[in-house]
């Protein structure tokens, strides 16, 4: 598709899209995917809501009104293009833990035309920087309680504004104009966010998405298979980092006229007794979590609850039915990809089966392939491959080509099509570690692990782990004389890269098992009984 003339003054991120002959075939079957050339994803999720309807919810008890969060998007706007003096375009990059603030930054930093990077308030300054590095990052909007680890990373030219504090400089105590903010007048293929995901080699890939991106996850999985109604209280443990997070706590309750309870803890106890008190009616997380609620039912009036969503990992049939059986909710399983910033196989009530993902979310199609291209017969193993109205761009990235094969996305999931058109997952097709719903890739924690002074060599795989799917589990080889403590070195592991990422347990070898030709040989370090001689365990 041809790009609309651009509203951007900095066009970095246009620039370094892949060549048109690498994206994939993209498809709007559905009838409200028709979406005009000029196109404000942020001004469209704040238009329509009556304005003294509940926007977003905190803990507290406290709430927005729309009205009250259209006032305050405008006033960051005006801050962000007149003091701060971001022009569209500009990449912004957002940290924070879940709050009505950071959700109202986003939505101002799309509102004034630029491109919204938000990161997990848990990611370490290495990180950050390499984050920053690749999508040229000059503003920040951090807050006040994780300003630290982001000016440790020392990004040259990054200007951070920080909020929530009591400076005059904070963000939201410079002076601003109280009137209406105009959108700025962007194309609907315009970029709007660039969100980052680990890749098997452990670099990080920016993807890229559109304003109209933005809608057509809420106008596909949300409105077909959700369904959300405007009385409706969204909550959930994923962060607005995550685009499960961004989907399922602010674009999809504020597409339908709904509200959203920001908790910045929500742990599954936390998540429980959050549903309880705020009569929570959508509810979205992992399969880890669920599994771990199971055991904290009793004493939480849970029946406020209607729709419950997990992705991130797959849905084991046993966790569905224990849940089914204790709560009588049937658990929406879906499977989504930053790549493709939401859900695009799912099923809901009478058509859920459980073991199984689903079929492709209206507007998506999908089909399993192998190596090859070619399509499997069902009911063969192959790589899921799907098209629909949101594709993968990486920025300025060569994996875009093992991404996009032949106009298809092709995921790195391994699945199976029954003959009745349902997909059941089998395994990923790489390396990535998935545990608790968070994506690791296993070569990041290894380079984190050989930044140690006394790390010769390092291999990183998931370990099966019921309660979390996976778990992290490192091999390490030190340089002669050094000691193994594996807790000193899980310490540093902490301080390089987010806490969920750290190795459990890190085993020490004399040596990695590798072939004749200086393979690492991957497979025997997955092995119950691990490998290699001489190996201490901690």
């Amino acid at each position: 598709m041809n790009p609309r003339v651009t509203a951007h003054v900095d066009t970095f991120a246009r620039d370094h899209l892949p060549p048109p002959e690498q994206w994939p075939e993209l498809r709007f079957d559905l009838p409200e995917l028709a979406y005009p050339e000029r196109l404000n994803c942020a001004a469209e999720l704040l238009h329509g809501p009556p304005g003294d309807r509940p926007a977003f919810r905190t803990p507290d008890g406290g709430s927005w009104t729309y009205d009250e969060l259209r006032a305050r998007v405008d006033r960051l706007a005006h801050v962000l293009t007149g003091d701060l003096g971001v022009v569209p375009g500009n990449r912004v990059l957002l940290r924070g833990p879940t709050t009505p603030w950071l959700a109202a930054c986003w939505l101002a930093v799309l509102k004034a035309g630029a491109i919204a990077v938000t990161v997990l308030a848990q990611q370490r300054p290495h990180e950050l920087g390499t984050v920053c590095r690749i999508a040229e990052v000059r503003h920040a909007l951090c807050d006040v309680r994780t300003v630290d680890d982001l000016a440790k990373a020392e990004v040259p030219g990054l200007r951070i504004t920080a909020y929530g504090g009591d400076s005059p400089d904070d963000l939201l105590n410079r002076p601003a104009p109280g009137t209406p903010y105009e959108a700025v007048d962007t194309a609907s293929d315009d970029v709007a966010l660039i969100a980052f995901t680990s890749g098997t080699t452990g670099r990080p890939k920016g993807c890229v998405h559109f304003h109209r991106d933005v809608l057509a996850i809420a106008d596909t999985f949300s409105r077909h298979v959700l369904r959300p109604a405007a009385d409706d209280v969204f909550a959930g443990s994923p962060p607005l980092g995550f685009t499960f997070g961004l989907g399922g706590l602010v674009v999809f309750p504020m597409r339908a006229g709904a509200s959203a309870l920001l908790l910045e803890q929500a742990r599954p106890e936390q998540l429980l007794a959050a549903v309880a008190e705020h009569r929570v009616t959508v509810l979205f997380t992992a399969p880890t979590a669920y599994r771990a609620m199971l055991g904290e039912l009793d004493g939480h009036d849970i029946a406020s609850l209607r729709r419950c969503v997990s992705a991130g990992e797959n849905l084991p049939a046993a966790t569905w039915r224990a849940w089914h059986e204790r709560t009588g909710l049937r658990i929406i399983n879906g499977i989504g990809a930053t790549e493709l910033l939401h859900i695009f196989i799912s099923a809901a009530d009478e058509l859920i089966r459980p073991g199984t993902t689903g079929v492709p979310v209206p507007g998506w199609r999908a089909r399993v392939q192998d190596a090859d291209g070619r399509p499997v017969p069902d009911g063969e193993p192959g790589l899921l491959a799907v098209r629909g109205p949101v594709g993968c761009r990486y920025l300025a990235d060569p994996r875009q080509r093992e991404y996009v094969r032949d106009g298809w996305n092709v995921t790195g999931d391994t699945y199976v099509r029954d003959p009745d058109g349902y997909f059941r997952y089998v395994a990923r097709a790489d390396d990535m570690i998935i545990s608790a719903g968070y994506n690791i890739a296993g070569p990041e924690v290894e380079d984190a692990l050989l930044r140690h002074p006394d790390v010769v060599e390092a291999a990183v795989v998931g370990r099966p782990d019921e309660a979390r799917g996976q778990v992290v589990m490192a091999y390490a080889v030190l340089k002669e004389g050094a000691r193994r403590d594996a807790e000193h070195l899980r310490a540093f592991v902490k301080s390089e890269l987010a806490p969920y990422k750290c190795p459990r347990e890190i085993v020490f070898l004399d040596a990695l098992p590798r072939t004749a030709t200086g393979k690492l040989q991957r497979f025997r370090l997955r092995a119950p009984a691990g490998t290699g001689t001489g190996d201490d365990q901690a």
